[in-house]
């Protein structure tokens, strides 16, 4: 009998399709393609897209129980900034832009928006508390089909 997979990891597979082109895949098969090329979002982009959609993830299925939400759009931006010559991303926000009809439904899912914001920043969204919490990344690395040294 064979052991289950563990419950919490989440894992995507990158693979290059030329240079500065790249192409990530999750466990279903949903794919996206990234990169440093024209029409390409990049990295930075998907870490910026990845903090809205998550937070985004938390309120559209909670108010979208009441009412669909006649507008649904939501801006992320940061700062980039080189400290001791390393690069990072600063002063990360979102902005929501969010509007229901003005009916029972509407009303109620607006009603929410504000605390499911403030819900998914400080309880649900895994992206930005992996962020804010500043969660170690360690690599590992075979080369040449050889298993060498890592972090």
């Amino acid at each position: 009998m064979s052991e289950s997979p563990d419950p919490t990891l989440r894992s995507v597979e990158l693979s290059r399709i030329a240079t500065g082109h790249y192409k990530v895949r999750n466990a279903d098969g949903a794919e996206l393609e990234f990169g440093q090329r024209e029409g390409l979002l990049s990295p930075v982009e998907l870490l910026l897209a990845a903090i809205a959609g998550c937070s985004s993830v938390d309120v559209d299925t909670a108010t979208s129980r009441s009412a669909e939400p006649t507008e649904f759009e939501v801006g992320a931006t940061a700062h980039k900034v080189t400290e001791d010559g390393a690069n990072r991303m600063d002063d990360i926000n979102l902005s929501f832009n969010i509007a229901f009809g003005d009916d029972d439904g509407g009303r109620k899912g607006a009603s929410m928006v504000e605390r499911l914001i403030a819900l998914s920043h400080d309880k649900y969204c895994t992206v930005s508390r992996t962020v804010e919490r500043g969660t170690p990344v360690s690599h590992d690395i075979t080369l040449n089909g050889e298993q060498s040294g890592g972090a």
